[in-house]
């Protein structure tokens, strides 16, 4: 049995209630994917729609978004001593894995369909595998689920027993990758749509994912005439709001349009392993980078929820605060 200490619950009354505001919005957030899991899966309808249906269906849906709230305010509540900054170092860490996975993903998806491609494209496979095995490689719906699924979650595997988050080694491999190209278009002749296919692949990647982590480093653009003169408290207080009215607020637009529905413009390429063009001369990936957009909303939510809770910490002058000059990668 927990037992919770009342007088220092009132205490801490204010930071309870900051805790509960940020950790309700990422428990919303992932009662909506649960929702949208089933929506894709069950034909379950939609968040908007629960009021408007008076079925099973509908109260399952209202329960699960009802558990968004619920779970969020019990952890708060549990674990009372947790600081508001233990709260932000705890999202950011998942972040960080969240991301350094998604990094090794797409290295590993990257060269195994570039390679397929390569071989697709010259004619190798033939004389490789028998005739199911060609002509199931030429389906993105069989590589997206046989080749590049297992592929992505090695490469979260992989993340749990390293550190570094990729971002140079990434920037490293394109740049490499450009230079492959133009060699051999330029010295062999040679070119073909899957080598722009990749760069643009990792392109995508190395941006959307890196985002986060610049939110964390405090390294996006800002315009700070009147914001490198303020104390650490007036920072503390500018960076909450900006945080939840016009960072939070933009992710939660790109997730709920973005995964609204079978045809919204995230789930309709997943669903159906979207390439980029008519035959089999490309990379099957179109439909990942899809699914970057949703990736790049979901980690900036997370990191603008971290951010929240450690700008409520400054703002009240608690101990702990972070050097953004100074933070390095751990």
């Amino acid at each position: 049995m927990f037992k919770i200490d009342k007088t220092f619950l009132i205490n801490n009354f204010i930071t309870i209630l900051f805790r509960s505001f940020g950790w309700i919005i990422l428990g919303l957030i992932f009662s909506f994917f649960v929702n949208n899991i089933l929506v894709l899966s069950l034909n379950y309808p939609n968040f908007y729609s629960i009021f408007s249906q008076y079925n099973l269906d509908s109260f399952i849906i209202l329960g699960i978004y009802i558990l968004g709230v619920i779970l969020p305010i019990s952890f708060v509540i549990l674990s009372p001593s947790n600081t508001l900054r233990f709260d932000a170092e705890m999202l950011h860490k998942f972040n960080v894995y969240f991301i350094r996975s998604c990094f090794w993903a797409v290295i590993f998806v990257g060269l195994t369909d570039f390679f397929i491609s390569f071989m697709r494209v010259e004619r190798i496979l033939p004389i490789l595998l028998n005739d199911y095995f060609v002509r199931a490689l030429g389906r993105s719906a069989f590589v997206g689920l046989y080749i590049h699924l297992p592929l992505i979650l090695l490469g979260f595997v992989v993340a749990l027993y390293t550190r570094t988050l990729g971002f140079t080694w990434l920037a490293l491999i394109i740049v490499a990758g450009e230079l492959l190209i133009v060699i051999s278009r330029f010295v062999f002749s040679y070119e073909q749509s899957f080598m722009g296919d990749l760069v643009r692949y990792w392109y995508a990647a190395l941006f959307l994912f890196a985002s986060a982590y610049t939110l964390y480093q405090n390294g996006h653009v800002r315009v700070d005439v009147f914001y490198a003169s303020m104390s650490t408290k007036a920072r503390g207080a500018v960076n909450a709001f900006g945080s939840i009215l016009l960072g939070a607020s933009t992710c939660i637009v790109i997730i709920l349009i973005g995964f609204d529905g079978k045809q919204s413009i995230i789930n309709s390429p997943i669903m159906n392993f979207e390439i980029t063009q008519t035959g089999t001369v490309g990379m099957f990936i179109k439909y990942q980078m899809a699914a970057f957009l949703g990736i790049f909303g979901i980690t900036m939510l997370i990191q603008f929820i971290s951010y929240f809770f450690e700008s409520i910490a400054d703002y009240r002058n608690e101990v702990g605060h972070r050097d953004h000059q100074t933070s390095v990668i751990s």
